[in-house]
């Protein structure tokens, strides 16, 4: 028999022969039907085939198109319906999953919040230009992850984990999901270890330890920021990692913010994360869980974080103008019925693990602005009920020039006296109801009743005391100091200093051990705590610092 094979036929044998594998028998057959074949030829080339193997051909044909299969892949796809304001509504997309991540022509990510029969709900991880309606939305099958890392330690960057300060491009060490489940009861361990911001009224009445939620609150232009600032600038030289999430504050609040942090050079070992207010409402509803994210990388390494979220009033409100455009039910204040899950999953996510679990911490400082110092609105109630105590700060006290203005009848730490260091037990005792009782005085006393002298003292000595707990922003004081100065003030060495010298007296008082007696501080950082022997030698210094002041023969620089 002749068997007459074109060009066209000769490529389609030449395909299978690429694919065809030696084991195959196939492969000896198609020797026969390409020997003597030019490749790239015109010609006509005629082989001569016997029958016999014509018919084995044939058989062995019909058994691999038996064997053969055919897939056949499917793939969802959506079309825009209509798209603004960060928000975007899709048809189609059968099979997508909430929060998971879409692709839209232009290369923007979308994040599903929204399932219903008819249609999906995205909110847009970037700008809006170039999407129109009718364009081709693709899933992705994968969630939301932010990379971390030790690298981002020092670094600027938005809540996708992109660099925002000109520095060479980050490497990340792995990827995360944004949200995960809290640590349970069994991986936890009670606050046992203290973290000092280093505000004198905070570390003395109201302390913190490491794995503590500690609220602050306040109007506008109170100092709420400069407190958390305070917090992250006392952690210079110890191991704890810093981490500030900004959230729709003013550009050049975080300007600000970032050059106190460089001027206290703890930039080394803080990230800062910023969502702006013309950032897209997503990305500033996703900025703290971003946050905390990254600090649970270092929680992991057996690190201790502090996380500041600045602020979370304006979360809520972002959250709230997604919910609004995703045509959510508003509820209270017109926020969703679901904003109280919204902040306790973020910050359920601080603790303090066991040492079983790697014995790391992740200390979290919310921050909520209220209205004409009222704290039983929404938002502050919600935050107030997941935390574990808060600093509040009157705006009263603030024009009155004593800062930091925390009130200290409204705040409390629900744990921190737990991890606070004996030396600052034995000092405290009861000043933070010396301080409340003085307040109380003084309103009666303001009224121009006459008071008795032993009322008056007692007015004397609150006055010294709440001059004592001022200080100058971001002028952290060690808890070395804050106990020393805690000690002259409770056992009476400023009851002959006027109120308006209590602090260069203060300075003076420290600044002399500094130089005379560094020793002392020393073994008192290390010790922590404050024995008889220290109390004679302590009471030494405090007598000739308070006899050279006296009689003015001791010169302050």
């Amino acid at each position: 028999m002749t068997l007459t094979i074109t060009p066209s036929e000769n490529a389609i044998l030449t395909t299978f022969r690429q694919r065809l594998t030696d084991e195959n028998p196939l492969r000896v057959a198609e020797k026969v039907f390409v020997k003597d074949v030019a490749e790239n030829s015109s010609a006509v080339k005629i082989v001569q085939i016997p029958m016999p193997k014509i018919a084995k051909l044939i058989n062995i044909m019909r058994g691999v198109a038996a064997d053969a299969e055919k897939t056949v892949r499917f793939r969802s796809i959506g079309t825009v319906r209509h798209v603004g304001n960060g928000v975007a509504t899709l048809s189609g997309l059968p099979d997508v999953q909430l929060e998971e991540l879409v692709t839209f022509p232009n290369g923007v990510l979308g994040m599903v919040l929204n399932l219903d029969r008819a249609h999906v709900d995205v909110i847009l991880l970037g700008p809006d230009e170039g999407i129109r309606g009718g364009d081709i939305v693709y899933p992705t099958g994968r969630r939301l992850r932010v990379p971390v890392g030790l690298q981002y330690l020092g670094r600027v960057i938005n809540p996708l984990g992109q660099p925002m300060d000109e520095k060479e491009p980050l490497a990340p060490t792995e990827l995360r999901l944004i949200e995960k489940i809290a640590p349970g009861i069994v991986e936890r361990t009670p606050v046992n270890e203290p973290l000092y911001t280093g505000t004198k009224v905070i570390d003395a009445l109201i302390p913190l330890g490491r794995g503590q939620r500690e609220l602050i609150l306040g109007d506008r232009q109170t100092g709420k920021t400069t407190l958390a600032l305070d917090a992250i600038l006392s952690q210079q030289g110890n191991d704890v990692k810093c981490i500030y999430v900004s959230i729709a504050q003013k550009k050049t609040s975080v300007l600000s913010a970032i050059k106190t942090l460089e001027d206290g050079n703890v930039t080394g070992q803080t990230t800062v994360i910023v969502a702006s207010p013309d950032d897209p409402p997503a990305l500033r509803y996703i900025a703290p869980y971003c946050g905390v994210t990254m600090a649970e990388y270092f929680l992991d390494q057996g690190m201790d974080v502090l996380i500041v979220y600045d602020d979370l009033t304006k979360h809520a409100d972002s959250y709230r103008e997604l919910s609004l455009l995703l045509r959510r039910p508003p509820g209270r204040e017109a926020y969703p019925g679901d904003i109280f899950y919204l902040h306790s999953r973020l910050l359920e996510r601080a603790c303090r693990l066991h040492l079983d679990f790697g014995g790391g911490s992740i200390t979290a400082l919310p921050i909520v602005a209220t209205q004409k110092g009222n704290i039983s609105g929404y938002i502050p109630t919600n935050l107030i009920s997941i935390t574990d105590g808060q600093i509040v700060l009157d705006a009263d006290l603030f024009n009155k020039g004593m800062k930091p203005a925390v009130d200290i009848g409204r705040s409390v730490s629900r744990v921190g006296g737990s991890a606070q260091v004996q030396a600052m037990k034995k000092v405290v005792g009861q000043m933070k109801l010396e301080l409340s009782q003085f307040e109380e005085v003084r309103r009666f006393a303001r009224f121009g009743t006459e008071v008795n002298q032993t009322t008056q003292r007692q007015i004397d000595r609150g006055t010294r005391l709440q001059q004592m707990m001022t200080q100058p922003p971001h002028r952290p004081v060690p808890m070395q100091d804050q106990v020393i100065l805690f000690y002259a003030v409770t056992h009476g060495y400023l009851d002959d200093i006027h109120p308006e010298e209590m602090q260069s007296f203060s300075d003076h008082i420290l600044a002399y051990i500094a130089r005379e007696q560094p020793q002392f501080n020393d073994q008192l950082m290390i010790r922590k705590e404050l024995t008889d022997e220290m109390q004679v030698e302590l009471d030494g210094f405090l007598e000739t610092v308070l006899n050279q002041w006296k009689t003015q023969a001791y010169k302050y620089e």
